[in-house]
């Protein structure tokens, strides 16, 4: 569904439905603003591992995501990747645009799989240079992101890998709305910067407390208090800075 004039009217209500009970910035728009804007939108799913943009590419769409997460990464010129940075239904993946960015040194890669909206990044643009409440939206959201990146940062340095892998399991939950989610001990080991084997220890540790559950690629979270009574201080920061 790219262009307006071809757009069924059941299905933009649809999507209207689907941005008003999950993407937090989309829903915050007006009925009228988010009619215009859902012209635009069209609903995608998205799958593990699959690359939104990448590093030095010319960023075309942005996206909105409704049930998956998404991770920014920074690409080494070794092509090794870490990721500084997670986004769910919260926000936006391709804030640059709003800078007047077309493209950064870094990726976005799909972390969960599920469903998001995408809509043309010229559009955006448009809609940036109107001003209005998805601007302002999304003004707050970059202050959102900044902390998250530089929390993110400190956590790394400071926390142990089986903080910071509650912390990531946490947040995950928070973003999904779910307790199970698709997810491979190598792409967690990813995303953590860390080897296979030492999130295998933790997430081992973890389940032997009965806290997880993990078996052919997919996480359960059978112990939420649990998780929240060993994470680090970030998760509280991090969800705060998200949820408000």
């Amino acid at each position: 569904m790219g262009s307006g004039s071809n757009c069924p009217q059941e299905e933009l209500q649809s999507i209207n439905l689907r941005v008003a009970g999950c993407n937090h910035l989309l829903c915050a728009l007006s009925s009228e603003d988010r009619e215009r804007v859902s012209l635009y939108l069209e609903s995608v799913q998205l799958e593990t591992q699959q690359i939104l943009y990448d590093a030095e590419q010319r960023i075309e769409w942005v996206y909105f995501p409704l049930s998956c997460v998404v991770s920014l990464l920074t690409v080494m010129g070794s092509g090794e990747a870490l990721e500084v940075a997670t986004v769910g239904r919260e926000g936006i993946v391709g804030l640059p645009i709003l800078l007047g960015v077309e493209q950064v040194p870094g990726r976005a890669m799909v972390q969960i799989p599920g469903e998001a909206l995408r809509l043309p990044a010229k559009i955006l643009r448009a809609e940036i240079e109107q001003g209005g409440i998805l601007y302002q939206q999304l003004q707050r959201y970059a202050q959102t992101l900044f902390d998250q990146v530089t929390q993110l940062a400190a956590c790394d340095r400071l926390h142990s890998i089986e903080q910071r892998l509650c912390r990531w399991l946490l947040m995950t939950q928070d973003r999904v709305g779910e307790g199970q989610f698709p997810l491979t001990q190598a792409l967690l080991a990813q995303m953590l910067g860390v080897r296979r084997a030492t999130v295998s220890m933790s997430a081992s540790r973890l389940q032997r407390a009965n806290l997880i559950r993990y078996r052919r690629g997919q996480m359960e979270i059978v112990d939420r208090a649990g998780l929240e009574e060993l994470v680090c201080e970030c998760y509280g920061k991090i969800r705060w800075g998200i949820e408000t």
